[in-house]
C-alpha cells in the first residue's frame, strides 16, 4: 500500500508529493490528461502553444525566489524578456519574469519526474477506514495509508466535508473564476511587446506567445484572459455561447493592438471556475494526523504560484512535526 496519495498535480501537489518521496512512497492521481494544474499549456500542434493558466513565475517571497533560481541555473525555467507593459498605469514593467524552457508546467514535471502518477482517474468519493483511505474513482477503488488533497476549496470541502474539523469546513473562501481565450493571428511578427496588462471591458490580460521564443510559427499566438467581473458573468454560459463571448473578446484584442480582427482566429477558450482566490485564511495549510489528512494550495495564502509552493512546505513541516498516527 502506498503511503502517501496525492490528489492534484499542480505546484502544490507536486511540490509535496516531492518534498514527501524522499522518505515515503507517493502516488499522485490527476483528472486530468497530463502534469500541471493550472500551469499546464493547450498544444494544438507541435508549434502551437498556449500557456493558458498561469502566465510565469515571480516571487516575493526569498525562499520561494531561491528555489526559481536554481530552476533557472538548472536550464528548466527561462527569462521571458521583451516589453511587458502595464496600461493600467501606462508604464513599463521592470521586474522579472519567468516561464518554463518548454512550458510552465517544466516546474511540475522537474519535480515529480521520478514519482508515480495516474493520468484521466477523477476520484469521487474517499472513504476512512481505521488505518487507511480508500479513493474511489468510476472504474477502481485505491487503497492509501495517508491522503493529500491539493483541490481548490469547494472542491476539497465538496469530497472530505465530513471529514474535515467545523472551523476549517465553515471557512468562507471566494474563488474567482477566469475565461481565457487562445487566438492566432496572420503576420504581427512585427509587434513589440510580450504582455500586456490591461483594465479592459472584457480583458485583463493579453500574453504574445510568440515571444517567449519556445517555437517558431509563422502566425502570432496570443493567450488573451478575461477580467473578473466578465468571467464572473460567463462562467456557466460560455460552452454553449462561445463564439459570442470570443468574438466580444477577439475585438477587444483588435482595438488594443489597432489590428484587423478579421486576421484572428480563435482556436480555443477555456473556463478555470476556480482560478484564484482574493480571500487570505487564518491557515497556510491543513492537516490532521489522526485521521491522515493534508490539505495545501495556494488559497490558503494568496493567488500566485508561490503560495501553492509556501503552503506545501508548510503542510511538510506539519507532517514531519506530527507525524501520522497508525
Amino acid at each position: 500500500m502506498i503511503d502517501y496519495c496525492i490528489l492534484g498535480s499542480g505546484i502544490s501537489g507536486s511540490t509535496i508529493a516531492n518534498l514527501l518521496s524522499k522518505s515515503s512512497s507517493v502516488e499522485i492521481i490527476d483528472k486530468a490528461r497530463g502534469i500541471g494544474g493550472r500551469c499546464s499549456s493547450k498544444k494544438f500542434t507541435k508549434n502551437l502553444n498556449f500557456d493558458h493558466g498561469l502566465q510565469y513565475f515571480s516571487s516575493k517571497n526569498y525562499k520561494f525566489a531561491r528555489f526559481l533560481k536554481k530552476l533557472e541555473k538548472n536550464k528548466i525555467l527561462k527569462e521571458w524578456s521583451g516589453n511587458h507593459l502595464d496600461f493600467t498605469f501606462k508604464k513599463k514593467i521592470s521586474y522579472s519574469k519567468l516561464i518554463g524552457k518548454k512550458g510552465n508546467n517544466d516546474l511540475n514535471k522537474f519535480l515529480i519526474s521520478k514519482i508515480k502518477k495516474k493520468f484521466n482517474t477523477e476520484i469521487i468519493k474517499i472513504t476512512n477506514q481505521k488505518n487507511y483511505w480508500e479513493l474511489h474513482s468510476k472504474f477502481k477503488t485505491i487503497r492509501s495509508k495517508n491522503l493529500i488533497i491539493t483541490f481548490p476549496f469547494p472542491q476539497t470541502k465538496k469530497i472530505a466535508k465530513s471529514y474535515l474539523k467545523k472551523n476549517f469546513n465553515n471557512m468562507k473562501i471566494n474563488m474567482v473564476p477566469n475565461i481565457t481565450l487562445m487566438i492566432s493571428q496572420k503576420g504581427g511578427n512585427d509587434i513589440p511587446i510580450s504582455s500586456i496588462k490591461v483594465k479592459g471591458k472584457y480583458i485583463s490580460w493579453v500574453a504574445n506567445e510568440n515571444s517567449k521564443k519556445r517555437f517558431f510559427n509563422k502566425r502570432t499566438l496570443w493567450t488573451v484572459q478575461a477580467n473578473e467581473k466578465f468571467s464572473k458573468n460567463i462562467i456557466n454560459t460560455f460552452k454553449k455561447k462561445r463564439n459570442y463571448f470570443s468574438n466580444l473578446m477577439m475585438r477587444e484584442l483588435a482595438q488594443l493592438l489597432n489590428i484587423n480582427n478579421k486576421n484572428l482566429k480563435v482556436f480555443g477558450i477555456h473556463g478555470w471556475k476556480y482560478s484564484y482566490s482574493n480571500f487570505k485564511t487564518n491557515y497556510e495549510s491543513y492537516w490532521d494526523k489522526n485521521i491522515r489528512l493534508g490539505i495545501c494550495g495556494d488559497w490558503f495564502i494568496g493567488a500566485k504560484a508561490e503560495h501553492a509552493w509556501l503552503s506545501a512546505h508548510s503542510l511538510f513541516k506539519k507532517i514531519k512535526k506530527n507525524p501520522p498516527k497508525n
